[in-house]
């Protein structure tokens, strides 16, 4: 007999979530909206969620590596073109400096994806240019996954912002508390 009501008490919960005591859930959750990211943004996150899926057909391990170190390198710019601002001396204009090492300044919360990245780079070179082992089936595979991480998470900074419903307050309560009733 507990084995049916505890069955029927999941069932009850998978149909949807528990009725709230203080209003609808709908006031509890953050709602997702767009944020205004600039197109150019927007077209590098989706070149590189191609060139991820272009990763992960190749075959070899080099090919692998290459094309979603190079993701991961579209993503970062995709940070850079959304949140970057030009170098504004001719000094720091004339001094070239990679996307690694500018996105820990424009977003010092990528800043240990970018090391991460950043210390790929020469064993991305080295497949890009074909020399044997460069990199192995695991490095590939791992690096896919780090990528995929990493583009989600810049997905969800550039474009997805939660939207916080305002406070419920107790018409009596001139204090603005919010009420707990």
């Amino acid at each position: 007999m507990a084995h049916s009501s505890a069955a029927a008490a999941r069932r009850r919960r998978a149909s949807g979530p528990a009725p709230s005591l203080n209003g609808p859930a709908s006031d509890i959750h953050p709602v997702l909206r767009r944020a205004a990211a600039p197109p150019a943004a927007l077209d590098l996150l989706a070149q590189a969620r191609a060139g991820l899926d272009e990763a992960t057909a190749f075959e070899t391990p080099n090919e692998r590596y290459a094309t979603a170190h190079l993701a991961a390198l579209r993503t970062a710019a995709a940070v850079l073109a959304a949140r970057g601002r030009p170098e504004t001396s001719p000094r720091s204009r004339a001094k070239i400096r990679s996307a690694w090492e500018v996105l820990p300044e424009i977003a010092p919360e990528l800043t240990e994806w970018s090391a991460l990245f950043a210390s790929g780079a020469r064993r991305r070179a080295r497949a890009e240019a074909g020399i044997q082992g460069a990199a192995s089936a695991r490095d590939a595979d791992d690096l896919i996954r780090d990528v995929a991480m990493f583009l989600r998470l810049v997905e969800r900074m550039l474009t997805l912002q939660p939207i916080l419903p305002p406070p419920r307050t107790d018409p009596e309560d001139p204090g603005g508390i919010p009420n707990a009733g």
